[in-house]
């Protein structure tokens, strides 16, 4: 298997998205996570499928496609696979609890993942499959699904965790100490720690997202109600694009209703995703903006 590199930044091209004049429409190629695994390009087309249901992703810059599996009969714990374009898998690991939530390629060609269950944890492992690093996470253990999403490792080595039931998002050093947390207005979904210092946070029910500062100060929020026809229905993703703007998912949607929305600073709709799909998007990854890939940022 080729060595992954911190495939977070998906540097596919270093180029800074060019000027737009203020008519141009805007375009977006992303992979969605969900009950559908796919990628879209900037005309909306679907270039790629997989026929699991996934909790989160990345394309790597091999173009291989890093998932975390939902729980299934032949994964009863979740699992991690690495698939190329053709769906071969070509890295699995499976899943030892009741969940696997999250994904996340690492240096050096390891990855993250989170285990839910009676011993929630953070795990890296190497490229055989093999567990390097297991970090222990403090959740609440009534409700293992609502344990953790989408845990990122940090530039420092910590780890930033999102847990739901107990609204709360907590940095963790390399021995599982708590080192930073705040508490949430709704379940905490994803956490993006931001190049300031500041952290991203989407809320799924809650509708809404937050950014707070260092202190746990909330200075930005955006919820459903600050967009025109309330189109936000439990807000699971959300991404910092590299020119301030934020996209979020919806992820209790129908078909033909919004499933990715993007919003300025000033709350403004500046993009948009619908389709005739059932489904909504668990989670996702921009990769494009009008069809130059992103120079960032990770969707750490």
């Amino acid at each position: 298997m080729m060595t992954r590199t911190c495939a977070a930044l998906l540097v596919v091209a270093l180029a800074v998205l060019p000027a737009r004049g203020a008519d141009e429409k805007i375009t977006h190629g992303f992979l969605a996570t969900g009950a559908e695994t796919y990628i879209v390009d900037g005309t909306g087309k679907v270039t790629w499928r997989y026929a699991r249901s996934t909790r989160d992703g990345w394309v790597l810059p091999n173009g291989n496609i890093l998932l975390a599996l939902s729980k299934s009969k032949d994964y009863p714990g979740g699992a991690v696979v690495e698939v190329d374009k053709d769906g071969k898998t070509v890295f699995e690991f499976k899943g030892t609890q009741a969940e696997v939530n999250t994904v996340q390629p690492l240096d050096g060609g390891r990855v993250l993942l989170t285990e839910a269950g009676e011993k929630p944890r953070i795990l890296e492992v190497d490229a055989k499959g093999k567990i390097v690093v297991d970090v222990p996470i403090q959740a609440q253990t009534k409700d293992t699904h609502l344990q953790t999403r989408m845990a990122r490792k940090l530039p420092n080595g910590n780890y930033l965790v999102p847990q739901l039931l107990d609204k709360v998002v907590r940095e963790y050093d390399a021995k599982g100490k708590v080192v930073w947390e705040v508490k949430t207005p709704n379940m905490p979904f994803t956490a993006i720690r931001l190049k300031d210092g500041n952290t991203l946070i989407a809320c799924t029910w809650g509708n809404l997202a937050i950014e707070v500062d260092k202190d746990g100060k909330e200075v930005w929020r955006i919820g459903t109600d600050d967009i025109p026809g309330k189109p936000l229905n439990d807000a699971c993703g959300c991404q910092r694009l590299p020119n301030g703007n934020t996209v979020l998912t919806s992820y209790r949607t129908a078909a033909n209703k919004t499933k990715l929305i993007e919003v300025t600073r000033d709350k403004k709709v500046v993009w948009t995703y619908t389709d005739a799909g059932k489904s909504g998007i668990h989670h996702f990854q921009i990769l494009d903006t009008n069809g130059t890939a992103l120079e960032g940022p990770a969707r750490r």
